[in-house]
């Protein structure tokens, strides 16, 4: 819900709150004697309409005086300040009001009637004030939290995209820098194979950009940017790289961050394959169950080997 929604809402209730005040109104005024309950409901009907624009500029108040910049004596001396004026305003309405309807032929007298119940609806709009006041401090409080909230979730929004964006943008350089010399030897050796990996690699990066701003892919998406990368990586191992997959239909559809799994099959070669001159073999696997997605990479190879001396 936004800001405007919720502002709209809770004036909604506002008013809504002022029926139940205006009923108790016109029961303290009759109970105490002296006025009946026509003439008293087609008094206090309107002024209770009055008051709650009256109690409006609670808000104003509470935050010019917010709880948390102003000291005990502050607030006091601000809200009762503002209580006792504006109750004396509202009952001077009242007052004329009264006048008024008085010169009704069915409310003459309605004036003098009144008048001895001044104090009393005086004394309900100051603690009607003070009320609004407890009201709007709630509803700054709550405004408070939500754009805290709304705060905290965006900064953690940015940070993520912030390193997804790094993730997308920054490709390991030694796979780079890997995948460039084994061109290099492959032109004078082998230059189709050479050719093939230019490609190879063009289609790799070309995939990788083209994520863009999506912070989620579908593991299918992310398996055939997997499929660019192993194929690049054939062609520098040749036999000596194997990949084992078992991959279930179900968790094909499931959503994966970008880039997740290339960074973790590129450090099983690195750290396994790279290092044995026999090779060895990469195992991917996932698997969802209720709704959850579970994903092992392995690399396997003879632990007999002796792993050779990395110069890249």
């Amino acid at each position: 819900m936004d800001a405007l929604s919720s502002r709209r809402n809770r004036l909604r209730l506002y008013k809504i709150a002022w029926l139940p005040v205006c009923a108790l109104l016109i029961y303290l005024v009759v109970s105490t004697g002296g006025m009946g309950w026509f003439e008293t409901a087609v008094l206090m009907v309107p002024l209770a309409g009055l008051g709650q624009f009256i109690s409006l500029s609670a808000w104003d108040s509470c935050k010019f005086r917010p709880i948390q910049r102003s000291t005990i004596l502050n607030l006091i001396g601000t809200h009762v300040g503002a209580a006792l004026f504006l109750s004396l305003l509202w009952v001077g309405m009242g007052k004329l009001l009264a006048h008024f309807l008085s010169i009704l032929p069915w409310f003459h007298g309605l004036d003098a009637r009144f008048t001895p119940k001044v104090w009393l609806v005086y004394g309900a709009g100051c603690i009607l004030y003070l009320l609004s006041v407890a009201f709007h401090y709630v509803a700054l409080a709550q405004d408070a939290s939500r754009e805290a909230e709304a705060h905290a979730l965006k900064s953690s929004v940015l940070a993520r995209d912030a390193e997804l964006k790094a993730l997308k943008t920054q490709v390991n350089p030694h796979f780079l820098f890997n995948s460039l010399n084994s061109i290099s030897a492959l032109t004078s050796i082998d230059p189709a194979k050479a050719r093939e990996m230019c490609i190879l690699l063009a289609e790799f990066l070309r995939m990788t950009l083209g994520l863009g701003e999506k912070s989620n892919i579908l593991l299918a998406e992310e398996m055939a940017l997997l499929d660019r990368f192993l194929a690049i990586e054939k062609v520098r191992f040749g036999a000596r790289l194997k990949l084992e997959e078992d991959i279930q239909e179900e968790s094909k559809p499931m959503l994966v961050l970008p880039l997740l799994l290339q960074p973790l099959v590129e450090n099983a070669i690195i750290h396994g394959i790279a290092n044995l001159p026999a090779g060895g073999s990469v195992r991917l696997v996932s698997h969802c169950h209720d709704g959850r997605l579970s994903i092992i990479v392995e690399n396997t190879f003879d632990p007999e080997s002796r792993p050779a001396r990395r110069t890249a």
